[in-house]
């Protein structure tokens, strides 16, 4: 996995603001290159019942996008590259751009409905972890207002498979590429009120969960700093719980195994991370 050219999607308010820091942040770290996108509607038509005159129009569309662009400049400054790209869906937009400028990632802030710290799953969001080619970022609500001084972590949501072995070799790359430790965590979520047989398979569970940590810890780079976590809880929230995170942390999740090849596809459990989560998770393309 490359990290060399980072896209971020810019909207005027925090959702913009939160995942131009969290782009600025990971850019600074990795050395890598910034470009600023602001997608746009298509001028065919005025919304809605209500008509205006087409350049009219046009003018109003063109005024939006400048002001916005001059929003992200007072944030991200003069070494990034600004671009006003045209597309029905803002989504799809990113997702269309990130090709045209080969981009290595794409970064976004979270949708409104959710508190500060959580990441809520708009439109936007909807679209790109469902045909995006490259790895999507999305920050938490707030993100922009007290950001970490840097990533101080890479976390990797880990159960063995294909999939996961593929992710977990992309996250090593990011990890060495940012100069931080890398953690493995496998999440084991048990009812409140269990039969004997299920305590059994539980136990035998974790004894596998365990063992395929280990395994998959050995055999990373010399350099990078491997730690494994069997975290156990009634749902997903409960078990993220289970365990410290540094300001700085951010989560790698593998795409699911039921979705096309070499395109992010949020599977159910993954789902479930990303809104429980309080620091940013970036979803990584199914690889074959």
């Amino acid at each position: 996995m490359k990290l060399d050219n980072v896209l971020a999607g810019y909207t005027p308010g925090l959702r913009g603001k939160d995942g131009l820091t969290l782009a600025m942040l990971l850019t600074g770290q990795a050395h890598a290159h910034l470009t600023v996108a602001i997608i746009q509607p298509p001028a065919r038509a005025t919304p809605g019942p209500a008509r205006a005159e087409q350049s009219a129009w046009r003018a109003y569309l063109k005024e939006q996008a400048e002001a916005t662009l001059t929003q992200a400049r007072e944030l991200a400054g003069p070494e990034a590259d600004y671009w006003i790209h045209t597309h029905p869906g803002s989504g799809r937009g990113l997702v269309e751009l990130a090709r045209k400028r080969e981009a290595d990632v794409v970064v976004i802030g979270s949708a409104a409905g959710r508190g500060r710290g959580r990441i809520s799953v708009g439109s936007t969001a909807d679209q790109l972890l469902h045909s995006s080619s490259v790895p999507v970022l999305l920050a938490p609500r707030g993100y922009g207002d007290q950001p970490p001084a840097a990533v101080d972590r890479i976390t990797v949501a880990y159960r063995r498979s294909p999939g996961c072995d593929a992710a977990l070799r992309d996250a090593a790359v990011v990890a060495v590429r940012l100069g931080v430790p890398l953690r493995l965590v496998t999440l084991v979520v048990r009812k409140t009120r269990r039969a004997r047989i299920e305590e059994e398979m539980l136990a035998g569970l974790r004894e596998q969960a365990t063992a395929d940590l280990g395994a998959a810890a050995q055999g990373q780079p010399e350099q990078l700093s491997v730690e494994a976590e069997l975290l156990e809880g009634r749902n997903v929230t409960q078990a993220l719980g289970a365990t410290s995170w540094l300001p700085g942390e951010m989560i790698i999740c593998a795409s699911s195994d039921t979705g096309p090849l070499r395109r992010v596809f949020l599977g159910d459990t993954s789902l479930k991370i990303v809104r429980a989560s309080t620091c940013p998770v970036m979803m990584l393309p199914r690889r074959p």
